[in-house]
């Protein structure tokens, strides 16, 4: 994987001297993990030691992470301070305000509506199957969904989570019937050329750390589609 050197490399959304917003492209992934590849977090370092010409490395915290397939808004904290005060709202659902938009191959059964389910986790197939009930190992899962768009072939959702799961969007819809677009783990009949899913970390709100004033970060996909 190339290492992320100059801004050509990185979508930056949003950085002041706190945090810093990216745009998360296909494939990354946000944290180490057993493929051994680099991390978007290690090549943000990069990025930032080259940017402001830091003499040893620079410092960043990761606050909350996106599968590798799915793309979006994916913020870091720059400062020690600012990463414990963000772990603290992230793990408060109600003070930080999630929202995507996924693209599924199906009509959903209305316009706008709520899903509850109770996950369980596989961790050998690094999957989750949504149940209508509780049972034994599941933990509760709520999303509120909105029909935003109709295409030829599939269907434009704007996703807010309320919980938040392991794979929790891609198996609540999977269990009403919607799949999203290249999503093969969990029902789509074909995968996307860049190996990707149509699932897209769109919008994010959260009280800045410091700052103490409402930050509103918007990323829209590039996705290509006809009408």
């Amino acid at each position: 994987m190339k290492l992320i050197t100059n801004a050509k490399n990185v979508d930056v959304l949003y950085e002041d001297n706190h945090v810093i917003g990216i745009n998360k492209r296909v494939g990354d992934i946000v944290q180490g993990d057993k493929t051994g590849d680099t991390p978007l977090s290690e090549h943000l370092k990069a990025y930032l030691k080259k940017k402001y010409n830091k003499p040893g490395e620079a410092y960043l915290g990761v606050v909350h992470r996106l599968d590798r397939p799915t793309t979006g808004i994916v913020l870091f904290a720059k400062t020690s301070k600012a990463l414990s005060r963000l772990n603290t709202m992230f793990a408060d659902k109600a003070q930080v305000q999630k929202t995507y938009w996924a693209l599924v191959d199906a009509m959903p059964p209305a316009t706008e509506g709520t899903l509850t389910h109770w996950l369980v986790r596989n961790e050998k197939q690094n999957k989750s199957v949504a149940h209508n009930k509780e049972v034994q190992h599941s933990k509760k899962a709520v999303l509120h969904y909105k029909l935003l768009k109709s295409f030829d072939h599939y269907h434009l959702l704007e996703i807010d989570l309320i919980t938040g799961r392991h794979h929790q969007i891609r198996a609540q819809l999977a269990a009403i019937g919607l799949h999203i677009k290249g999503d093969l783990k969990y029902g789509a009949k074909r995968s996307n050329p860049d190996g990707g899913i149509c699932l897209h970390a769109y919008k994010l709100t959260f009280e800045h750390p410091v700052k103490k004033e409402v930050i509103t970060i918007e990323a829209t996909p590039n996705w290509q589609l006809s009408k």
